[in-house]
Order: structure tokens, then C-alpha cells, then sequence
């Protein structure tokens, strides 16, 4: 069996650059936990879980037809998901231009017949520490703007832990 073959864990994100990424890594300590990989701090629009080899085909078409405007984000809180105890970096304002885009996109996905896993609802966040205890309410930092650039279909659970890029697209 190929390795396009077999099913993989497979997502959209926005990547940051690495000027964004560096100052995304810089917060991880005010998270305390299993820090994520630095090449793998991202933004997910749309978490697919497991999919055949055959499904990256058709989500590559989704990606490339979707309509993309340029993207500013400004990262200005932490926050905490305590079931999966989940340190992460977020907005207080999610821009509406983000919101847009996630909805076109699992509007897309879903025609297309898949099943996009919303973990109760989109909360854009990038994800800090796995593992973690919560950010201590004294957590400050400045805020930190990103200017998002691409768009990208990812898959997980390579051996080295690390996300694999698909197909992307610049914003």
C-alpha cells in the first residue's frame, strides 16, 4: 500500500511565517505543559480526522477553489480548554474576515461530503501546550499581530510528530 494510500489524520490551517511563528513560540512558556512543536504552530479552519488516501484529491479541489482575501489576525489572549487541558493563543475579537472564511470552507467541505469534526463549535485558537495546566491569570504579553499568508491541508501522526503540508495556497 502507498502512502497515498493509507488513511491519515488530515486538516486546513493557516500557517504563520516564521517571523509569526518565532513570536507564537515565545508565549509557550507562559503555558506550561508539552509544548507544541514550533513547525507545527498553526491555526485550524477545519479538523477531518482519519481519511482515506482518496480523499486528498478531492479536498486539494476544495482548497484550490475556495475564494481567499488577505487575513490579519491579532493574537492577544491566552486561554485554556480544560477536557483536553489545552494551553492555547487566541483573539478576543475574532475578525469577521476569519469567520467567513472558516464557514465558505466547511460549506465546501460538507457538499463535497465530508464531515468536518467542529469540537462543538469554531474557536480560532493556535495551540500552545498539550497536556498543560492552565496560563497563570497574570499571563500578559503584547499583543501580536499576524498578517496570515497561507493556507494549507495538513496531515498528522507522521513518526516525527511533525504535520506534513498537502496542498497550500497563499492568501
Amino acid at each position: 500500500m502507498s502512502q497515498t494510500d493509507a488513511a491519515q489524520r488530515l486538516f486546513f490551517a493557516l500557517l504563520p511565517d516564521a517571523a509569526t511563528r518565532a513570536a507564537l513560540a515565545r508565549l509557550q512558556p507562559l503555558a506550561p505543559g508539552r509544548a507544541v512543536p514550533v513547525e507545527n504552530l498553526h491555526l485550524t479552519l477545519a479538523f477531518l480526522g482519519r481519511q482515506p488516501g482518496a480523499a486528498v484529491a478531492p479536498l486539494e479541489q476544495i482548497l484550490a477553489r475556495l475564494t481567499l482575501a488577505p487575513l490579519a489576525l491579532r493574537i492577544d489572549n491566552l486561554g485554556y480548554f480544560t477536557g483536553p487541558r489545552i494551553a492555547w493563543a487566541g483573539m478576543t475579537r475574532p475578525p469577521a474576515a476569519l469567520l467567513d472564511l472558516q464557514a465558505r470552507l466547511t460549506a465546501a467541505l460538507q457538499q463535497a461530503g465530508f464531515a468536518p469534526d467542529s469540537h462543538g463549535g469554531f474557536r480560532p485558537h493556535v495551540t500552545l501546550a498539550r497536556q498543560a495546566a492552565a496560563p497563570t491569570a497574570d499571563a500578559a504579553f503584547a499583543p501580536l499581530d499576524w498578517r496570515v499568508g497561507r493556507i494549507a491541508l495538513l496531515a498528522s501522526g507522521a513518526a516525527d510528530g511533525l504535520y506534513r503540508t498537502l496542498a497550500e495556497r497563499a492568501l
